[in-house]
Order: C-alpha cells, then structure tokens, then sequence
C-alpha cells in the first residue's frame, strides 16, 4: 500500500509541473492596451471670457452660492427622489454585479456531490449466471479551474470595471443634469411669477386710466375715441393674464417632477414659496478652470472614456476567444457499498484533469467576433471625441452667454429707468393737456415692455450662471 500511495503521489506531480508551466503563462493578455487619445485641447479659455480666480472653498454644492433655502430644498430632493437618478443607481448595482461575476470567474470553482445508488443485476445478465445486488454510495469535493493563458478572463474584468466606472460617472452626468435642470426651471418660475405680478400691477393701472377717463368722458372734456383707446389697452394687458398663469402652473408641475413628487403631490395645490426674482444672490464669479482639466471634471467625458475602455477591452477578449482554453479539474472523495466503509482510507477516491480545447475551424466566426469589438471600439473612440467636442462647445456658449448676461441686465435696468422717467413726464403733461392720450398710452406700452425684458434679463442671467457650472463639471471641494 505505501509504495501505491508514493507512486499515486508521483503521478500527481509530473501532472502538476506543466500546469503550474499553464499558470505563469497566464499573465500573457492578449488584445490592445488602451491609450487615452490624443485630443488637441487649448492652453487656455478666450481672454475676454476668463473666470475669477476666487476660491474654491464652499463651491462643491454651487447652487448654495444663489441663497435661496427654497431652492436648496429642491435640489436635496431631487437627487434623493428623482426617477432618473434612482434608475441609474439600479444600473450601477447592475454593473458592479457584473464585475464580481468577472472577478469570481478568475477563481477556481469548488462544489460537492454526494450519491447513493443501489442495482440488481438478474442472473440471465450476469457473466457468471448469479443474480446480484449492489449498492454504491459517494461523497466527493470536486474542483474546477480555467488557466487564463491569453488573458480573457482579465481583459472581461477589465471591461466590466470599465462598465462600472461607466455607470458611476453616467450617474454625475445624470445628477448634474437634474441639478441644473432644477435650478433653470426653479429660476424660469421665479420669472414667470414675477411677470404674472407686473402684469396684474399693470391691469390695475390700466383699470384707473380707465376710470379715469370714463368721468372725463362723462363730463364732456374728452371724446369718445379715448375712452376706447383706454379700454382696450385695458382688455389687451388683460388678455396677457391666462396664459402667463398658465405658464406659472406648467412651470410648478415640471418642477415637481423633477423634485420626485408623487402623483398625490402633482395633483394637490403647489407651494415654492413666495421668493422674488429679485430677491436671488448672484455670484460674483466662478473659480477658475484649465481646459485641460475639463476632461476630467466633466462626469459625461468620464463616461464615455470609460466605454472606450470597456470596448477595447473587448477586443482582447475575442482575439483570446479564437484560442485554446485549459482547463484543470480535481476531485477528492470517498466510496463505498456500506456507509460503515465511507471516509475510511480504503475508500478515498481521487482524480486530476486536464483539458485543452479550442476551435479548428469555425469559417470566420471569431474573425468576425474580432471585427465586431474592433468596430464597437472604434466607435466608442469617436463617440468619446464628440462628447469632448460638445463639453468644449458647451463651455464656450456657457462663458459668452455668462458674460454678456450681465451687460444686458445693465442696459435693461437703464432702460426702465428711462421709461419710468419718460411716464410720469407723459401723465403730467396729458393731465395739463400738453400732449394726447395716444402718447400717454405709448409710454406705459413700452414700460411694460421694458419691465417684462427686465425679468427675462435676470432670469437669464442666474441661468446662464447655472448654465456655466453644469459646463465645467459642477461644483468644486474646498481642496481641490
């Protein structure tokens, strides 16, 4: 028995010696390593639109810098609540399960088995002319491992944490969105509020001159001309009412959707409070950003590297696939025809494998397969190249329109100045009979105007600053 054992155990080393050979070959990937592509990015962004260089400290959760509780509220929110960002979490979970899968699939696999089986075997079958019965029963370990020659189950864990890191940054993108998306259209409310009351307060001015004018006409000092003029600038400014509430509802519905409210909550009265226009801080500045850093700020570039790396890995895992797998397998057990025998030295069982398979022939099916990564590869490079393009592009419109915002509030603001200026002196002199109704009424024309221009002035101008982080990438941590 011992010379059996030593002799078993000799057969198991000169198996083991190549396969150990098959293991440290396993570092041998196959397929392309990736390399970021080489984009021509600037040194720096056009003089005339260069951010201040403020700190940085307190600018990770930007919205903050406008001081409006309310909005603050929203946005907390909406990135707990909101539908699109709950789905992309479940797609992250969906991808991180993946890359265990890819990570457990470079492990052996080890499972059990236990069998119980008993026989008759009739005597017209049996060689020897007796009838038998027999039974067999078995337990045994059995292990199972692929030697990763040409790197496929590496470059699989590559593409998956590709696809995870994928996934996390599709998330940003998602939640910079929403973000931004929250705030434009919490602004865009404001707006629209602020000019619903501007027309109203104009509608009641409206309503004096009118009455005005109906005593005037009733004692005869003026003609019936103006009296009409005066009601149907009246009925024309009121006419503006509906569809600016109308506005004012849609805005506060889309808001809520994007803040996760229920159906319950859509359906029920809306309240945002009551926060001017006016009443927003507008930062100074924003702090500043190299070009160069873009490609790392902005979650959607991050993304789209990341799927880069995920379809090149790909082609590593079809150029491996048109090679021969090793595969390795053990098993240690014990048998016997009575359960007394079971576990006893007697009855241990054991087994080594070793198995190489590959493909001859396939009539182009993995050069196909190759084809197929190289293509998706490639196409995931020039998708990352438009998403770089378009976040450039993006930040270019953002900085023109963040600066020229603030000139048009200033002209605007000048504007109704004048204009104000320009009504009381029109009133004075109507009522001193100076000048026409008709001049009268052309002067509150154009103040409405000029205070609705006003409004969208501002709200403009607080967008475009939003518009501005959401296209460098969001906020800033106090040591970045």
């Amino acid at each position: 028995m011992p010379k059996q054992i030593h002799a078993g155990e000799r057969r198991m080393a000169r198996l083991a010696a190549p396969l150990v050979f098959a293991a440290l070959l396993a570092g041998c990937a196959v397929g392309p390593d990736y390399r970021s592509p080489d984009i021509a990015l600037p040194e720096e962004w056009p003089e005339h639109v260069l951010l201040s260089d403020a700190e940085r400290a307190g600018w990770q959760h930007w919205w903050r810098q406008f001081g409006d509780p309310r909005l603050d509220a929203l946005v907390e929110r909406a990135t707990r609540e909101n539908l699109d960002l709950r789905l992309q979490l479940g797609r992250i979970q969906e991808a991180r399960a993946r890359l265990g899968l890819a990570r457990a699939e470079q492990l052996p696999s080890v499972g059990a088995q236990a069998e119980a089986s008993r026989e008759r075997t009739p005597a017209t079958a049996s060689p020897f002319g007796m009838e038998s019965t027999d039974t067999m029963l078995s337990v045994a370990g059995n292990l199972s491992y692929e030697i990763d020659l040409w790197g496929r189950l590496a470059r699989e864990r590559e593409a998956s944490e590709a696809l995870l890191e994928q996934s996390v940054f599709a998330h940003d993108a998602v939640q910079l969105n929403v973000i931004t998306e929250v705030v434009a259209t919490y602004f865009d409310l404001r707006n629209a509020e602020w000019q619903l009351r501007i027309t109203e307060a104009t509608v009641a001015s409206r309503e004096e001159t009118y009455r005005i004018e109906r005593i005037r006409f009733d004692s005869g000092e003026t003609g019936e001309l103006a009296l009409r003029q005066a009601q149907s600038e009246l009925e024309t400014t009121r006419a503006q009412l509906p569809g600016q509430k109308q506005r004012v509802r849609m805005l506060e519905g889309a808001l809520a959707i994007l803040a996760g409210m229920s159906p319950a909550e859509l359906m029920a009265e809306l309240d945002f409070g009551d926060t001017q226009l006016s009443d927003i801080g507008l930062p100074d500045g924003v702090p500043a950003v190299l070009p160069s850093s873009l490609l790392q700020r902005r979650p959607d570039i991050r993304s789209a590297e990341a799927g880069l790396i995920a379809a090149n890995a790909s082609i590593g895992v079809a150029e491996a696939s048109r090679l021969p797998t090793l595969n390795l397998g053990g098993l240690l057990g014990t048998a016997a025809g009575d359960t007394s025998d079971l576990f006893t030295t007697a009855a241990q069982t054991w087994g080594l494998s070793a198995t190489v398979m590959g493909p001859l022939f396939d009539f182009g099916r993995s050069r196909s397969r190759i084809e197929t990564a190289e293509a998706l590869a490639e196409q995931a490079e020039v998708q990352y190249r438009a998403t770089v393009n378009l976040a450039f592009n993006e930040v270019r419109d953002a900085l023109v329109i963040f600066e020229t915002s603030g000139e048009r509030i200033e002209a605007t603001q000048a504007q109704v100045e004048a204009l104000e200026r320009t009504l009381e002196l029109a009133e004075v002199r109507y009522r001193e009979g100076f000048v026409g109704f008709i001049e009268l009424l052309d002067a509150q024309r154009a103040l409405l105007s000029a205070e609705l221009s006003l409004s969208e002035a501002m709200r403009d101008r607080l967008t475009a600053t939003a518009t501005l982080f959401k296209a460098l990438g969001g906020g800033w941590e106090a040591d970045a």
